[in-house]
């Protein structure tokens, strides 16, 4: 039936959900993009301030914005903050409560996924964190007899009367309620709070008027979350340039989110669009021909004909850009003798209808909020956005149909650290500090193992900096790990690729050195013979010992010069002075980080040296060309270090 209750204001929603389900609230709420911000501090705030009442909630990635820090950052950040997000922008108070450890005791947040290293030293985080795949959250979740499910939603009013659309999270809303009736367990609550700029999106994301019993729809909405476009640096982009040659054309690609699969779509993108200085660029990185070689037997080395079909938990922005180019366009139909017929070349081209991309949720820029609407008017069978159980799970009703959709998968996703035996550190520390989330990524890893010519790709930079200096990212061992060795496949740094499936143990050590920084070899082979693992005799080849950020800067650099590689490879949200601040800043930042830093920093600030064209422009943006105080006068003069070094050694851009 018609839902009986719509409402306007969001105070009055929250105190009638609180008398629906009484003084115990067990909430789920989907992750990212979909949360109500504004229902769900109402309801928080009604609970804080009733200690007779408790309020239990289960999501995932909670996303607000930077918290900068007071100073340079603060003074940098928050004029782009208010533009890019909006002054009405609503964090949600328990995620900024939890981060500081605040949270009232009788409020309990359990989260499956954080944003990346957010929530570290939140006690509470880490405690109520529930690790688990994707795929396994809505089976858990109907054990917590939730009574509560808020999401946010877009709508439809026509002759036919209301829909409404999961739009940005149909991810696990469908599997959560299916499992609880199911276990037969009652329905909870379920809450639409309308959008105005959600992308309607049909298909297996619209639900009826009845699937929802209360409605909200603010007078008001902020604008929806959308992130900021990033960088792209010199040993992301070789990275990315090794990872587009193991793309098969007419496949299937899955890629997650963060400056390396960006660099991956970008090398995809002049695959197609600049084969020859794409080809150009990988020999110069692929000095031994490995990564070629491994491109002849998995991916290509040729533009797209065939086009590849998109099945990814996240649809973000490179899919738009990888449909724009002519890249994704292979279709698939959720019909087995239609894809038999497309997969042996049989089916008419003007067949109609079918999908090029599927997903389960979606979070990017408002440029991708913008192109779904379009394409869902425009083609609407294109995009379709379903339940997490349809994209991450192989098994059940749909094996036999996924299985032929996904034929020639290539999975990529980032991982923080590897061992020299295949087993990947992605979500955890060693100390088993939760950085974000398993997530998908054991999903897709055993899946490409299932898919008769599937094949997973992780990612990760062979060193990161730390206090003091750098360390590798490629291990002997390490205490935690979320992909086990026994699923070792392809892993990528931006010194090659390193295929170690059906490889002996030796030979996977010897894989994984052939990507490793050329500062680390001798660490590793040692620590790897002292093990066993490695032969007595085995000797580092003299070409892997080229393995240096100075290696990359030299092979990349005539391509970068061509304008091939730039630092923002899908445009910038920061101005042109921003951007030249953002460099200036990261360099300030990274010179404090060490004691010498702090010294050499503190010489230099005596003599920053002579003016440059771009100061000027620089100090009135972050309201510095006048300071004040002695606080505003030390800042200035630290800027004006860096600005000055920054343009002197040509790495402004």
């Amino acid at each position: 039936m018609p839902i009986q209750h719509r409402l306007s204001n969001t105070e009055a929603c929250a105190k009638q959900i609180a008398d629906h389900v009484g003084v115990d609230l067990r909430m789920a709420a989907p992750l990212g993009l979909g949360k109500p911000h504004g229902l769900l501090n109402a309801l928080y705030r009604l609970t804080a301030d009733d200690a007779s009442r408790s309020m239990r909630l289960f999501t995932a990635l909670s996303l607000t914005r930077p918290q900068p820090k007071p100073g340079l950052e603060a003074r940098f950040l928050k004029p782009f903050l208010q533009r890019h997000f909006g002054a009405d922008q609503v964090d949600p108070q328990y995620a900024l409560d939890q981060a500081r450890d605040a949270l009232p005791s009788n409020i309990e947040v359990h989260e499956f996924y954080m944003q990346s290293g957010a929530l570290l030293h939140s006690g509470a985080a880490q405690r109520n964190y529930i690790s688990q795949n994707y795929t396994h959250v809505a089976r858990d979740l109907a054990l917590q007899d939730i009574n509560v499910l808020v999401q946010l939603v877009a709508r439809r009013e026509g002759s036919d009367g209301v829909h409404y659309s999961l739009s940005c999270n149909p991810d696990l809303t469908l599997d959560l309620l299916r499992q609880i009736e199911a276990a037969g367990k009652p329905r909870p609550l379920c809450v639409a709070v309308v959008h105005p700029d959600l992308p309607y999106m049909g298909g297996m994301a619209e639900v009826v008027e009845d699937f929802f019993d209360l409605e909200l729809r603010p007078d008001a909405s902020p604008r929806l979350f959308a992130l900021p476009r990033l960088p792209v640096d010199t040993a992301e982009y070789a990275l990315g340039l090794h990872a587009s040659a193991l793309v098969k054309d007419g496949g299937c690609l899955q890629i997650g989110i963060g400056a390396l699969s960006d660099a991956l779509v970008k090398g995809l993108l002049l695959r197609q669009q600049e084969n020859a200085q794409w080809q150009r660029a990988l020999a110069a990185l692929d000095t031994t021909g490995n990564t070629q070689a491994i491109a002849e037997r998995v991916g290509g080395l040729a533009p797209f004909e065939q086009g590849l079909y998109g099945a990814s938990e996240m649809v973000l922005d490179g899919f738009m850009h990888l449909q724009r180019a002519g890249v994704l366009k292979r279709r698939s139909w959720d019909n087995l003798a239609l894809e038999r017929a497309s997969a042996s070349g049989r089916l008419n081209p003007a067949t109609p209808g079918g999908h090029y991309l599927r997903g389960a949720f979606f979070l990017g820029t408002r440029e991708l909020y913008d192109w779904l609407a379009a394409t869902e008017a425009a083609d609407p069978d294109a995009i379709d956005m379903c339940p997490v159980s349809n994209v991450n799970h192989l098994y059940g009703d749909h094996q036999a149909l996924a299985t032929l959709q996904r034929r020639g998968a290539r999975f990529f996703n980032t991982c923080m650290m590897a061992t020299l035996l295949g087993a990947a550190v992605s979500d955890t520390l060693d100390d088993g500090g939760v950085v974000s989330g398993v997530g998908g990524q054991y999903n897709f890893v055993a899946m490409a193992h299932e898919l008769p010519d599937g094949r997973s790709a992780l990612l990760l930079r062979a060193t990161r900096k730390v206090r003091g200096g750098i360390d590798s990212n490629i291990r002997w061992n390490y205490g935690q790990a979320t992909i086990p060795r026994h699923l070792r496949d392809l892993y990528i740094t931006e010194y090659g690729v390193a295929d170690l499936r059906g490889k002996s143990d030796s030979e996977c050590i010897e894989a994984m050195l052939s990507i490793s920084d050329a500062r680390f070899l001798e660490a590793l082979c040692a620590e790897a013979k002292s093990h066993g693992k490695l032969a007595r005799d085995f000797v580092i080849p003299d070409i892997w010992r080229r393995h240096t950020p100075e290696y990359l800067h030299e092979a990349l650099a005539p391509f970068q010069q061509k304008g091939l590689l730039p630092k923002f490879p899908f445009g910038s949200d920061f101005t042109e002075t921003e951007q030249l601040l953002l460099s200036a800043l990261t360099w300030l930042q990274s010179a404090q980080a060490t004691w010498r830093g702090k010294w050499q920093l503190l010489r230099a600030a005596v003599n920053p040296g002579a003016p440059v064209y771009e100061e000027l422009a620089a100090l009135v943006r972050m309201n510095l060309e006048h300071p004040q105080t002695l606080a505003e006068r030390i800042e200035r003069r630290l800027l004006l270090v860096a600005l000055r070094r920054k343009t002197s050694s040509g790495q402004t851009g």
